[in-house]
């Protein structure tokens, strides 16, 4: 089955620029017999939802400004977890991780613009295990990393064997509005703080084009109730550039966009490799220039909440609500200025906390689970959920005894890396307890950090070299020596990055 050009209305129709996408659905059999088509009836069905650059301003995630009705309304019928983060603050090693159920260190992908399948090509992802099981498989959007802006509408750096339909959308944000956009650094937009309050209407932007898109596919999916679903929906915003509709931004006033004070007496007491991340561009921002920054990451915000709302519409008219599970998340937390930075790519709450929020049937509502957990943890889970079968070498743990009770501690920390100083720096660790946030940079030999976030939520005072601390310095560096070598594949070596191109196998890679 083919399917009709998309045309956009407005000036991208007079501009005759249109969207065509063309895939053909695969049939396993056109005589299914009623015991397999029984059985597939009742296999739960799967929403996976992650934003793009996504940090924790969610109001149900006390937020007090920013407007996410339709998040909201998906933490009450599912489980928030208040302490979840990414393995790895940056796109395609904390996507390439979180889609493999493996660390940053047995994937070997530390940077951007390169796929698992370099590295370990024989490694079912996940949408894979649930092809392979047999799921219909979709992605619509951004699941691995692409190079946005300007990779939006194509497949980015995905992998063929993780989909059985691919849609890639792209609307005026990419294909009309780039003159019109802001930026630090004029003509750049992905790396670069941007933004631009667009006077066209939500179904013209990619985001909202990513919508109509999944609301088309779970339409397509109401019709075969004998096959379950993956259907994992990546939306862009609030990546930069920040471009959403005009009125989101009128939900902001630019005069109560909050800043942050006082960074010059917080960053003090760190080391050097704790504010890597620190662009250049980002001494261009005056004060003015940064509540229009955060005016824009907000109003993106609530532009893409929208557009998970009108998916969430989607699957409940469609009768699917009460058999799918649905996940929400984003691939990495997301700095606004605090202890001077901007963006991803440190190793603060800010960076590498994410919204995690899974609604599944059978499963606690309304709950909010306080332990420690990590993206890593979606993998087995949302197999064992379903009964898929997974790799035996996933190193994640299942969150489903949390989803049953959201006080169950479980694993009770986790751990995100990241590198500094190129190609032969060093890694920085950080373990997350539920009081405390200990971060070791090149084994401590390049700087320690110790917060209480009983008593500094906001990462203000590093009691790293306290003595009055010292105990628990110690207890945390033995809890990250312990825990590293887990990160690791069974040899101990991270597996190097090929430059052979990888022949898609779907069964036997």
């Amino acid at each position: 089955m083919i399917r009709k050009p998309i045309f956009l209305p407005g000036s991208l129709y007079s501009l005759g620029i249109f969207v065509i996408t063309a895939t053909c659905f695969s049939v396993i059999s056109a005589t299914i017999s009623p015991t397999i088509a029984s059985a597939n009836e009742t296999r739960p069905n799967v929403l996976f939802i992650i934003s793009d650059d996504l940090n924790n301003s969610i109001g149900c995630y006390d937020h007090e400004l920013v407007q996410t009705p339709n998040i909201d309304r998906l933490a009450r019928r599912g489980v928030r977890f208040e302490r979840a983060y990414c393995q790895y603050p940056l796109c395609g090693p904390s996507r390439n991780s979180m889609l493999t159920g493996l660390y940053p260190n047995s994937t070997g992908i530390h940077q951007n613009s390169q796929i698992f399948r370099q590295t370990i090509p024989s490694h079912h992802s996940l949408s894979q295990a649930f092809r392979l099981d047999g799921y219909f498989a979709a992605r619509v959007g951004k699941l691995y990393h692409y190079n946005v802006p300007k990779s939006v509408g194509t497949n980015g750096h995905d992998d063929p064997g993780s989909w059985e339909l691919e849609l890639n959308p792209a609307g005026c944000d990419r294909l009309l509005e780039e003159p019109d956009i802001f930026s630090l650094r004029k003509n750049s937009f992905g790396g670069t703080l941007s933004w631009y309050a667009s006077p066209r209407g939500d179904k013209l932007h990619t985001d909202g084009m990513l919508a109509d898109d999944a609301c088309w596919v779970l339409e397509r999916c109401a019709k075969r109730r004998d096959r379950p679903f993956f259907l994992a929906l990546g939306f862009y915003r609030p990546h930069t550039p920040y471009v959403a509709p005009q009125p989101y931004f009128e939900k902001y006033d630019l005069s109560q966009m909050p800043l942050v004070a006082n960074v010059d007496e917080d960053v003090k007491d760190l080391p050097k490799a704790a504010l890597g991340s620190h662009k250049k561009d980002h001494e261009l921002l005056t004060d003015p220039l940064r509540q229009q920054a955060i005016q824009a990451y907000f109003a993106s915000i609530t532009f893409m909440d929208a557009q998970v709302g009108r998916v969430l519409d989607q699957l409940e008219s469609l009768g699917l609500a009460d058999n799918t599970i649905i996940v929400f998340t984003s691939d990495h937390g997301y700095h606004l200025g605090e202890h001077g930075l901007w963006q991803k790519m440190s190793l603060f709450e800010e960076s590498s906390r994410v919204p995690m929020i899974v609604s599944a049937p059978g499963m606690a509502q309304g709950k909010v689970a306080e332990t420690p957990v990590g993206l890593i943890d979606l993998y087995p889970t949302l197999t064992q959920l379903c009964g898929v079968k997974s790799p035996e070498n996933l190193q994640g743990q299942s969150l489903v005894p949390i989803l049953k009770d959201p006080t169950h501690t479980g694993r009770g920390w986790t751990l995100t890396q990241v590198k500094r100083g190129g190609k032969k720096g060093f890694f920085g660790y950080t373990v997350r307890t539920p009081r405390w946030r200990y971060t070791e940079w090149d084994e401590g030999k390049a700087g320690r950090e110790l917060y209480d976030h009983d008593n500094d939520p906001t990462e203000q005072n590093n009691l790293a070299e306290s003595s009055a601390h010292a105990a628990t310095v110690k207890e945390l560096s033995a809890l990250i020596h312990k825990a590293l070598p887990q990160t690791f594949p069974a040899d101990g070596e991270t597996p190097a990055l090929s430059d052979k191109v990888w022949a898609p196998n779907l069964t036997n890679p």
